[in-house]
């Protein structure tokens, strides 16, 4: 009886400890504003897939991170890519490409996304006919991304992200040429990746133009800038001048709260210098340190 009074207190204790643990923890985890893995888009390991596209894959997953946005197929059929995602448990929720290639090969690039797995076309610039983004280049790309937009929709199931690349803040009345992008487009077909260093680089708040568009915007480049860089217009920067979360300019826990005010649920980190590899796990590590 003794014996297992003594075993019944233990198990009790046991469980209460458990449950305490968890208590803490879980009340740790509400108090930190991104307590989540985020996405990677493959261009940040572009050297590391052109080599060795299954080694990528692991690397990836060693970091935690399980949703990829591809920017490229590195040589390989989408089904044989989508095999060796699902043999690591990774997904691909956002497929991107050129202008040309889903403005005029549509249904092959849709069709690439879906075997993928992916419901996001991910468009990583708009094109612009002189040195500089003008209205007519605005009013171009409006009415193609309406078009493209309602087949990949309407077609497919697959919704249209336009990523920013810096050149589209001219402005342009009271705003700029992206604000008139993104108020052109029709909702139901078009929405938006934020690119937050190119919309940093040429002088705007990435939490702002969040705040300002928050059903618009539907999925984040989250990347940081070294300091001292100068703004400008000119959608280019070194690539080196992709710094760890946290070190450069931008006010990355601004930018988070601001998108989970939006609702936005990806996050793809990316970053396009040549220490990549060293400086993701770092970013990853910053922004699961911040606190709400």
């Amino acid at each position: 009886m003794k014996n297992f009074l003594n075993k019944l207190i233990f198990t009790s204790c046991s469980i209460f400890a458990l449950n305490f643990a968890f208590a803490v923890a879980f009340a740790q985890s509400k108090k930190l504003l991104f307590p989540y893995a985020p996405g990677i888009e493959s261009y940040t390991y572009r050297t590391n897939f052109s080599k060795d596209v299954p080694a990528t894959l692991n690397l990836i997953k060693d970091n935690g991170i399980k949703d990829i946005e591809f920017s490229s197929l590195f040589n390989l059929s989408p089904e044989a890519l989508r095999k060796l995602l699902d043999e690591r448990s990774l997904q691909c929720s956002s497929f991107g490409t050129g202008w040309n290639n889903i403005m005029h090969k549509t249904a092959e690039v849709a069709n690439a996304a879906k075997a993928l797995g992916a419901h996001f076309i991910h468009l990583g610039s708009v094109p612009q006919a002189g040195k500089t983004f003008t209205l007519q280049d605005a009013e171009f790309a409006v009415a193609e991304l309406n078009r493209v937009g309602k087949i990949l929709k309407d077609e497919y199931g697959l919704e249209l992200l336009c990523h920013n690349h810096g050149v589209e803040f001219v402005p342009y009345e009271n705003g700029t040429l992206y604000d008139y992008l993104i108020q052109r487009t029709n909702p139901k077909y078009v929405s938006f990746e934020l690119d937050i260093l190119w919309a940093f680089l040429p002088g705007h708040d990435p939490a702002q133009l969040t705040d300002k568009y928050p059903a618009r915007i539907k999925a984040l480049h989250v990347k940081d800038l070294k300091k001292g860089i100068a703004t400008n217009n000119s959608g280019k920067t070194d690539h080196n001048n992709n710094v760890v979360l946290g070190q450069g300019q931008i006010n990355i826990p601004a930018v988070i709260k601001a998108a989970k005010r939006a609702k936005i649920k990806h996050y793809y980190l990316e970053d396009e210098s040549q220490f990549a590899v060293e400086q993701i796990p770092r970013s990853i590590e910053y922004l699961q340190s911040l606190k709400q």
